[in-house]
């Protein structure tokens, strides 16, 4: 499943790696004097003076001896610091776990397992939803599984292509298994990943509105165009300079390509897929009213045609870039 939707790690590791580091752990907290027993169980304070609200302490042992996600979470800490040192750790997981990583990381900071500049970061998600706004699940009514949900989005866009174009049925097949990923990737990060949305599979292949086709379709409808262009002309033109803009849609778009460096920088900064997608989105907006508004291939002064190809040349760059960024790939026709 992963490989089908375009993930990979450089490393996997499991709950059990930390085990080893346990020992070692739990007698430095003792010797150190940060663990204390409470009701017959190891645990670490945790409340700051500060804190307006009840934030319990850190859990290291049960009262039986047994361990606990904090302590393995704990140990994990104490693995990657040995490991790696990284300058930052992100947890990403369901956001009803947020108090659980509050209490670990002040832990950790408490217990001196980190340094001071190592950032701890819990990013939690909310839940996929149903058009009825309950958790998604299946027609019977059971969880749906991710592998289903994968192959339901690519027939959906399958048919969809069925029914738009002449395309036979080994290349819409290829082409729908992009496009449907686009639709499920772009559906689920162009929220923000805390909040709960709605998964509406027609909304989400539709090759129209803020969805992941359509992105998809802008494009490949800029590949043809530059296709066209190499065809009538003999050359790419992608290397001209581009001019001042000529019209009102342009001077839109230029504006739209210049924000690329600071959002793709807030999306980081902010761990953020949602910002790319919103932008993308305005961009593909932006060039599509430049393209209804110019006719770019019949444009008969040379200098004006090869800068609109450079534009639309940059536009596609920063369009690909993005949907890479985001794990999607465009089809070469749709």
């Amino acid at each position: 499943i992963y490989e089908t939707l375009n993930v990979s790690f450089d490393l996997w590791k499991k709950e059990s790696d930390a085990q080893p580091y346990i020992p070692d752990m739990v007698k430095y907290f003792k010797e150190q004097g940060y663990a204390k027993i409470s009701e017959g169980a190891l645990v670490v304070e945790v409340k700051e003076e500060t804190d307006t609200r009840e934030i319990p302490p850190c859990m290291i042992l049960k009262s039986d001896g047994a361990t606990l996600y904090s302590t393995t979470d704990l140990a994990t800490i104490v693995e990657r610091m040995k490991l790696f040192s990284p300058d930052r750790i992100i947890y990403i997981t369901d956001k009803r776990q947020e108090m659980h990583f509050e209490t670990v990381f002040r832990c950790a900071r408490k217990t001196k397992l980190v340094k001071e500049d190592t950032r701890l970061d819990f990013i939690g998600f909310g839940t996929m939803n149903g058009k009825d706004g309950k958790p998604f699940k299946t027609r019977e009514g059971g969880v749906m599984r991710l592998e289903y949900l994968i192959k339901d989005v690519t027939d959906e866009v399958y048919k969809k292509i069925m029914e738009n174009r002449g395309m036979d049925d080994k290349e819409a097949r290829e082409v729908a298994a992009k496009v449907g990923l686009a639709a499920l990737k772009y559906g689920d990060l162009s929220n923000q990943i805390s909040k709960d949305y709605v998964f509406d599979s027609d909304r989400f292949t539709s090759f129209e509105g803020d969805t992941g086709p359509y992105i998809l379709y802008t494009i490949v409808r800029i590949k043809s165009i530059l296709a066209k262009y190499k065809e009538q002309y003999q050359e790419i033109g992608e290397d001209a300079g581009i001019l001042p803009a000529m019209v009102p849609g342009e001077l839109d778009l230029m504006l739209e390509l210049s924000g690329f460096n600071e959002v793709i920088n807030t999306a980081y900064e902010e761990t953020a897929p949602h910002r790319i997608c919103a932008y993308i989105y305005d961009l593909a907006n932006a060039f599509n009213t430049f393209y209804h508004e110019t006719k770019i291939i019949a444009e008969e002064d040379a200098g004006k045609r090869s800068s609109w190809i450079a534009l639309i040349t940059l536009v596609k760059d920063i369009l690909l870039t993005c949907i890479d960024l985001l794990g999607m790939e465009a089809p070469e026709r749709m």
